[in-house]
């Protein structure tokens, strides 16, 4: 019996002197692949600065001979986008102040649509607890559960902060005013959780829980559309034989948002009403700074989801053109990943 632990500990041994040169040959490449990406993040900022110079020439040209270079700027800018995905980013000062400087960037193209995908159902989640809470809330008056319900809002919005920073550090573009509008929505929610009741809560309170009512169905609709989004992209980037055209893609997506427009501009008028009725409730006698602080913030929500709304829509259509070669280049980098595998293997 003896003899036989002795044997196995000699064999761990062994192993574990395997384990050991396997671990030294890999930190190795970790040291190389950390130098390959300077290099890369170098020729990158070479391609840009150049690019750059090639554009204004041609801005200030009016020779009609540019127009195929043009098309190939463009191109050329998506594959840089690609390999800039490739390689890890600084964080932003925010995620450097709750997380300090660990590294959150997500080298891998399936693991980043999945954070996404994460993130999207995340969002499902919340918003599906906060219809029941909402309905809940306006059947039945408790203070308590009024309490558990702002309070889940604020972790809800600070952590959808965290996630987004991270998202935007992995090549998301998630414009500034969405950032800025949870930021807002956290503040919103910690201000609700402390207005004491009153008369002018009691008056605001059923408004406010059918916002959220509705709020959630509209953030439903918006994950079924997101959804749609990452499985598509993932089909024309990821797939051999491609169940989806470019084509196809595009004209799913405007029309995914058109459908989504409305929806969303009800809940961008429903916060201007909301600022309006606060307004009001400022006036009463028992009301706090939590009222006249809350109409002003509800007020700038929805100025800036209506402004920024208007501005997406022109910008979407310009983006058109980019979208198109920036998934030919996601399919055009998938496919040279393959191969690369197949001959691998073989």
């Amino acid at each position: 019996m003896a003899e036989q632990v002795f044997d196995d500990w000699r064999e761990l041994s062994q192993d574990f002197k395997q384990l050991e040169a396997v671990n030294k040959i890999y930190q190795e490449k970790l040291t190389e692949v950390t130098k390959y990406q300077k290099e890369c993040q170098k020729h990158i900022q070479h391609q840009k600065y150049r690019i750059g110079i090639i554009n204004n020439t041609i801005k200030r040209s009016k020779d009609d001979r540019y127009e195929d270079l043009k098309e190939e700027i463009l191109k050329r800018e998506a594959q840089l986008h690609e390999i800039q995905q490739t390689l890890p980013k600084e964080n932003g000062r925010y995620l450097k102040v709750i997380l300090g400087n660990v590294n959150v960037s997500i080298l891998n193209k399936e693991d980043k649509l999945k954070y996404k995908s994460e993130y999207e159902k995340f969002k499902l989640i919340v918003s599906a607890l906060a219809f029941v809470f909402s309905i809940v809330n306006l059947l039945f008056i408790s203070r308590r559960l009024e309490r558990l319900y702002l309070f889940i809002l604020v972790w809800y919005y600070s952590t959808l902060t965290i996630r987004e920073s991270i998202l935007r550090v992995n090549g998301s573009k998630i414009k500034g005013w969405w950032m800025v509008h949870h930021y807002i929505s956290a503040i919103t929610a910690a201000i609700l959780l402390i207005w004491p009741e009153s008369e002018s809560w009691n008056q605001f309170r059923t408004q406010f829980m059918i916002f959220n009512a509705y709020i959630s169905v509209v953030q439903y609709l918006q994950f079924r559309y997101q959804q749609g989004v990452l499985y598509r992209l993932k089909a024309l980037g990821v797939r051999d034989n491609m169940d989806i055209t470019i084509e196809g893609f595009h004209y799913w997506m405007w029309r995914g948002l058109s459908f989504l427009f409305p929806f969303l501009f009800v809940v961008y008028f429903f916060q201007l009403y909301l600022a309006y009725s606060l307004y009001n409730l400022s006036y009463l006698k028992d009301a706090t700074w939590h009222v006249s602080t809350l109409s002003k913030l509800f007020f700038t929500l929805s100025v800036g989801n209506i402004t920024t709304m208007m501005m997406i829509i022109p910008d979407k259509f310009k983006q058109n053109v980019r979208l198109k070669y920036r998934v030919l280049s996601q399919k055009l980098f998938s496919d040279s990943e393959s191969k690369n595998k197949k001959n691998k293997k073989q």
